[in-house]
């Protein structure tokens, strides 16, 4: 509903704006026009409301709130304009001409460092008048955002991370949140109309593996709307990308969607720029793609010592292990479980996409494989009492097995289920078991989940599943998840928004069920006092490449041997070269991966000593944690004495600095009773410290109910013979109704309304 209501109001805010005149400075092109929008042909339900054209931010941008729309008008030169009565609810969103904007990315080992920096104009709002903006951050692959700083002629604003003890200083606001499709959305106050609004904002997202190379993908699609309809604005688009593999293996660059000259090339390492003068902005996302030369596969050893501000002075390392690009390799055996929640949560698209995986799945499996399939929900039911060869005959069968008894029903059970599946596999000593759990939900005993399956894993090496985990919505515990892939030496993902489940689920099967080697060691882990590891188990070499980093204490040696397994179970031994992380944010680069490893140890043990050191490490490295949150500091600034001819010349110095407590956007760890509600993935709840909110919600179903039997108009119309007190009576009703709009909203819903709006 979040994601209809945004776009709704920008389609609202594109409609207001047709009424600004540009006069004489109006540019060339013609100001951009919103889609048409055709009535539909019913008009006595709510039904008939029309669905606006999809709006969902595709890039950085800011938007402008407009409550009251007669405040919306050229800030350069008043015109006329009719007197509107009423307000806007939702708010109006009128996406903001954009006026120049830089990009820059580095990317190092597999994490990529966004910072876009823009100049936005609130050229909807009249020069006397003043609204509060939107600012919209849409991010990439795993995208977390570090920090955002915002400059207007009145105010400047910054966030900062802050520890729970940080809070009793801070307001409590309900701004900052996360929207489908993984867009930050953080509100600014009261900007005056005609003012440039400087906008820098930081993420850092992952770097998508597929096909033997890396791939980045950032959000840079403007919509027409953000170009300039004035004369005399230049209009400057830049581009920065710094790559550097933390390998000193030569990089190939394969595909780019904007035409960047390289500036820089060495070993390891590349740079690009890309700078023009543009009609339009960038239409298409920022994409491209590089791959590291080797075919067999390698490793490499980077060191670095902690700063003088490290919460943990013990020095710091980073392991990574490539597949290589040689496909001429001996394909392991597999025993694959599907663990499938049906619990009523899931129905519709959350199952349906989730079947549609497995499906997919099962026919990429070899005729050697073998494969059973658990659904689970209070109960479980089997496809098999044992694994079945992934013949053709099986995995029809299997899918018409699915197809019947996979409905969506109760509620969820995950330990014996679980208990089952790790019992089914690993038995035969010749193939490498695994185990993929798909759920959308929360249990009570998961504490005793994984006690249960640590128990189970320590008993075997060779022959212990590999867990994989897939969690579903914000209701599950993610942590919890990503303790069990740990514990398996498996791989953990998950969809936020059941759309990205038909692309991030077949994308795990397909990665983890092309293993390259297991059970690999690193030599010198043994020789290191002090060593911790994240994860705290070296998972298995799959199809993309392996990073692991820890701490230690003693000395690496020049050279160190990592070893694996591979699929005709032989040895595979690795030469591996130690080398100084020169000129590599390594803390940076390993940050979130730590903060994740250690957030599920702390939950796991309920230790808070590992929770004060996430805290220290999210200051220090400005990353999220479940325990610290993100501060919004807006400071004000003082009005010179002089009046300028220039709006941003009017204020100068800070003062008044005021901190604002963001909405915690961390994922969170579980909601039990979501589970139990069997609520589906993507439902929020309203907050019961938004009382407006439920009273809007009220109100919206009370006049439902009646709109969708009786209109206004149709209704005077069909009493138009009523006697004298009865007109008076219906006229005063009429004209209450009118305050509420409910005459626009019948303007909406009534096609023999719209004569009359």
């Amino acid at each position: 509903m979040a994601v209809d209501n945004f776009s709704r109001s920008v389609h609202t805010g594109l409609q207001i704006c047709k009424r600004i005149s540009y006069g004489k400075d109006k540019a060339s092109m013609t100001a951009p026009k919103a889609p048409s929008m055709k009535k539909s042909s019913s008009s006595s339900t709510s039904s008939s409301l029309r669905q606006p054209e999809n709006h969902l931010p595709t890039a950085p941008m800011v938007y402008a709130v407009i409550v009251d729309p007669s405040i919306v008008d050229n800030p350069d030169i008043c015109s006329y304009q009719p007197y509107v009565y009423g307000h806007c609810d939702p708010p109006a969103l009128v996406p903001l001409h954009m006026h120049g904007v830089t990009m820059e990315v580095d990317c190092c080992l597999d994490t990529a460092f966004v910072t876009v920096r823009g100049t936005w104009r609130l050229h909807c709002v009249a020069s006397s008048a003043s609204c509060d903006c939107k600012i919209a951050i849409p991010m990439g692959e795993q995208g977390s955002v570090l920090g955002i700083e915002v400059e207007t002629p009145r105010r400047s604003y910054s966030t900062q991370f802050a520890t729970a003890q940080s809070e009793n200083d801070v307001t409590k606001t309900s701004n900052g949140y996360l929207m489908k499709g993984n867009t930050y959305m953080l509100k600014i106050f009261q900007v005056e109309g005609g003012s440039h609004i400087h906008v820098n904002v930081r993420w850092s997202q992952k770097l998508l593996y597929q096909n033997n190379e890396f791939c980045l993908s950032v959000p840079f699609t403007f919509p027409v709307h953000v170009v300039p309809v004035v004369k005399g604005y230049s209009m400057k688009e830049k581009v920065l990308l710094n790559v550097n593999s933390c390998t000193d293996k030569e990089i190939m660059c394969n595909v780019s969607t904007h035409p960047l000259k390289e500036t820089r090339r060495q070993a390891g390492e590349l740079g690009f720029s890309y700078e023009a003068d543009v009609q339009k902005w960038s239409t298409q996302d920022f994409y491209f793609s590089f791959s590291v030369c080797e075919d067999d596969i390698f490793a490499g050893v980077l060191l670095q010592s902690p700063s003088l501000q490290d919460c943990d002075q013990r020095d710091m390392f980073c392991f990574y292990l490539f597949p290589g690009s040689n496909k001429n390799t001996k394909p392991w055996r597999k025993e694959v479980v599907f663990l499938v929640d049906i619990s009523a949560s899931m129905q519709d698209d959350p199952l349906e996409r989730s079947k549609g995986a497995v499906i997919g799945c099962l026919s990429e499996l070899n005729q050697q494989d073998s494969f059973n399939i658990i659904a689970f929900n209070g109960d479980i039911q089997l496809f098999s009492s044992s694994l079945e060869l992934a013949t053709n005959d099986a995995i029809t069968n299997a899918t018409k097995w699915m197809n019947t008894n996979l409905i969506a029903a109760g509620g969820t059970n995950l330990l014996i289920p679980l208990k089952q599946a790790l019992e089914m596999v690993g038995k035969t000593g010749e193939s490498i078991p695994f185990i993929f759990l798909i759920t959308d939900g929360a249990v009570e005993d998961e504490k005793d989940i994984c006690n249960m399956v640590k128990d189970h894993l320590m008993e075997g090496e060779t022959d212990c599943p590999r867990i994989c985990t897939f969690g579903i919505g914000s209701y599950c515990n993610h942590y919890f998840l990503q303790m069990l892939a740990h514990m398996g030496r498996g791989c953990y993902d998950a969809a936020y928004d059941v759309d990205s489940i038909s692309e991030r689920l077949p994308r795990m099967f397909n990665n983890a069920l092309s293993p390259v080697l297991t059970n690999v060691t690193l030599d010198a882990l043994q020789n290191l006092d002090s060593t911790e590891l994240y994860p705290f188990r070296i998972p298995d070499l799959f199809g993309s490449p392996l990073v692991v980093s820890g701490r230690y204490h003693g000395n690496f040696p020049d050279i160190v041997t990592a070893r694996g397994i591979r699929a005709d179970l032989s040895t595979c031994v690795i030469d591996v070269k130690v080398r100084k992380a020169k000129g590599i944010p390594l803390d940076r680069v390993c940050a979130r991966r730590e903060i994740d490893t250690l957030t599920a140890h702390a939950w796991l043990y309920q230790n808070t000593q590992i929770e004060e050191k996430i805290a220290n490490m999210s200051l220090q490295m400005g990353v999220p944690s479940e325990y610290t949150c993100m501060i919004l500091v807006q400071s004000d600034k003082i009005k010179l004495a002089l009046d300028s001819v220039q709006l941003e010349e009017k204020y100068s110095k800070l003062e008044n600095r005021k901190m604002i407590y963001l909405r915690n956007i961390s994922v969170g760890f579980g909601n039990l009773k979501a589970t139990i509600d069997n609520l589906p993935p993507g439902i929020v709840d309203l907050e019961v410290n938004e009382p407006a909110g439920i009273m809007m919600q009220a109100a919206s179903s009370c006049w439902g109910m009646f709109l969708d039997r009786c209109c206004c108009m149709c209704l005077i119309r069909s009493c138009s013979r009523m006697n004298d007190q009865c007109a008076i009576v219906l006229t005063q009703l009429c004209t209450a109704l009118a305050c509420f709009e409910c005459l626009n909203c019948c303007c909406e819903l009534c096609d023999c309304c719209s004569d009359f709006c």
